[in-house]
């Protein structure tokens, strides 16, 4: 039996193959759009490493087809919110993985440098400031960046692996109903090598569900307590926060603008909110100016 499953912000497409008792996930990643070579890169790292990622069955990357081990339809998000009692324990476990994962040497990665960073900035006054009729200072914006991100790059060396987009519809619950059951990861093809705090500002500034502040600050602790990062650790994560956040509306606009998908509009004023405390931090002050001589 085959049953197509909704897709994501992407080209892909995504199939539930059964037989019998058994299933596995069909992903199909058409060239020229997408490319399924950096998907099984980093699925093979991660299960080399002894990472959760599914286990890849069958390729066929030239055509864009992949066969992967079926993590199951329960995602971290609806469970949370189906059992709302449990998502500070969901949400550890989800902290504890990352804190394995940072144990590790990087993998075979590009590094997520700052000419990534600016790419991913720029991407809030190509599509955000047109879309709401700004006329903004672009070079202003990127100098503003050079400025806020330039005392970090130096600590996020040599640096562990950043899966990038690593959050509550990313992650499955491979034992629902039992808290402290395995966790998988999907959706990890962007993995690059860069900075500690990047994929925990993904998981706990997410754009698709409400974190609460306490929440944030609990997991931090966690993760803190277990990874011991340096005293620049909290300046870093609103450094992180702040050009991940703008970066996601700029993505959300282009989403609505390019490709007719309106639904990811009302995702903005949560992303906003978040990208207004980080703004917030001093260590923000260069992009925080910006925004008060640009943006209403």
């Amino acid at each position: 039996e085959i049953a197509p499953l909704v897709g994501d912000a992407s080209f892909r497409r995504y199939f539930r193959l059964k037989m019998g008792s058994r299933s596995a996930m069909l992903m199909h990643a058409p060239p020229p759009h997408e490319d399924p070579a950096p998907f099984l890169h980093v699925a093979k790292w991660l299960e080399a490493s002894g990472m959760r990622g599914p286990a890849i069955l069958s390729e066929d990357a030239a055509n864009g087809w992949v066969l992967t081990e079926d993590f199951g339809d329960q995602r971290m998000k609806e469970w949370i919110d189906d059992n709302p009692k449990g998502e500070h324990d969901v949400y550890a476990q989800a902290i504890d993985a990352l804190v394995q994962l940072h144990q590790l040497p990087a993998g075979p990665f590009e590094p997520y440098d700052m000419a990534v960073y600016q790419r991913e900035a720029a991407l809030f006054t190509e599509w955000y400031c047109p879309a709401s009729g700004l006329d903004v200072d672009e070079a202003g914006w990127a100098r503003a960046w050079q400025d806020a991100l330039g005392p970090m790059i130096p600590r996020q060396q040599p640096g562990i692996t950043v899966l990038r987009d690593y959050h509550a519809e990313n992650i499955m619950l491979l034992e629902p109903g039992k808290l402290g059951g395995e966790q998988g990861i999907i959706d990890f093809q962007d993995a690059l090598v860069g900075h500690r705090a990047y994929d925990l500002v993904s998981l706990l500034q997410d754009a698709r569900r409400d974190v609460s502040e306490a929440l944030e600050h609990d997991m931090l602790c966690r993760y803190r307590a277990a990874a011991q990062p340096d005293e620049h650790f909290e300046a870093d994560y609103v450094r992180l926060g702040a050009q991940r956040n703008a970066k996601i509306v700029g993505i959300f606009t282009r989403l609505y603008k390019r490709d007719g998908k309106s639904r990811y509009l009302e995702m903005i004023p949560r992303v906003w909110k978040a990208m207004e405390r980080d703004l917030a931090h001093e260590a923000m002050a260069p992009v925080a100016a910006w925004f008060a001589a640009n943006i209403p």
